[in-house]
């Protein structure tokens, strides 16, 4: 797709203005369709209850399986959960986001080593290279890839998403709900489903490019006016959505301040050992 030219496009200043608050990046942009759909990326957590048109799944893994892989290795895998029962099961288990409930669709992105110890045990091979951290970091981040794909995928079809990460929260039990076998855990949930039009989701701000874009080099005390500016938009925002307008720098203090934050995840080297995972 051709780029357009970066001042004369007439989207592209509304489009950063809503990505950024009042921190758009100094320099140009290159524009395009695939540029603004991205730039218009929100979470959604709340969903008619309207049923997915036939082959959205099918759709959508295709798009996942289109994404990256490490050394084609291919290490994960995705669980299609539409069942009711489940969702709500699903729902209680990562904390009552009655989203995963109420949408028709979760996928569960699953860090899968089960099928290449699988494979080795078949082809009377050893495995030891798939018990250590490296090969779960390897399976973690394809599916990560994969899952962002599917996102593409889905709000390109006028869809909206929103990954649940709080199924980290209890990785034993969602691994027992969806039969996963050893070497195998769920590292994510992505709700699908349709938007509903009468609650409609706002772009949450992100950082400023000068926090996060360093060239040659990383320098960490530069970013602090750029962080400081992005407490302030965040609490902008935050107080236009009726939230507690406490700012990003709380919201980061508070979850580091203590293992309860993470409701949970702190266990989580100890779970993943349990689903048996090596991480050695």
């Amino acid at each position: 797709m051709a780029l357009d030219d970066p001042i004369a496009h007439p989207d592209l200043h509304a489009a950063l203005a809503r990505r950024y608050g009042g921190d758009e990046p100094s320099g140009p942009l290159l524009w395009n369709d695939v540029i603004g759909h991205l730039l218009s990326h929100r979470s959604i957590r709340a969903y008619r209850k309207d049923a997915l048109p036939d082959g959205t799944v099918e759709t959508l893994v295709a798009a996942a399986q289109s994404a990256a892989s490490s050394s084609n290795l291919q290490l994960w895998s995705v669980v299609a959960v539409a069942d009711a029962d489940k969702r709500a099961q699903l729902a209680q288990l990562a904390g009552g986001q009655q989203h995963i409930a109420h949408a028709p669709l979760i996928l569960l992105w699953i860090a899968d080593l089960a099928r290449a110890h699988h494979i080795a045990a078949r082809s009377d091979a050893p495995a030891e290279g798939f018990g250590y951290l490296e090969s779960f970091l390897v399976a973690s981040i394809d599916a990560a890839l994969a899952a962002q794909n599917a996102v593409v995928a889905a709000e390109s079809l006028g869809l909206g998403t929103v990954y649940i990460g709080a199924l980290r929260n209890r990785p034993e039990d969602v691994a027992a709900l969806i039969d996963l076998p050893p070497n195998a855990g769920v590292v994510f949930g992505l709700v699908v489903g349709w938007p509903d039009p009468d609650r409609p989701a706002s772009i949450k701000p992100r950082l400023p490019q000068a926090a996060v874009l360093h060239h040659e080099g990383y320098a960490l005390e530069p970013q602090q006016a750029a962080i400081d500016s992005y407490d302030a938009t965040s609490r902008i925002f935050q107080h236009g959505q009726g939230l507690p307008t406490v700012g990003w720098i709380a919201q980061l203090l508070q979850r580091g301040a203590s293992a309860a934050s993470l409701n949970g995840r702190q266990r989580l080297s100890a779970a993943l050992k349990a689903l048996g995972f090596g991480l050695r």
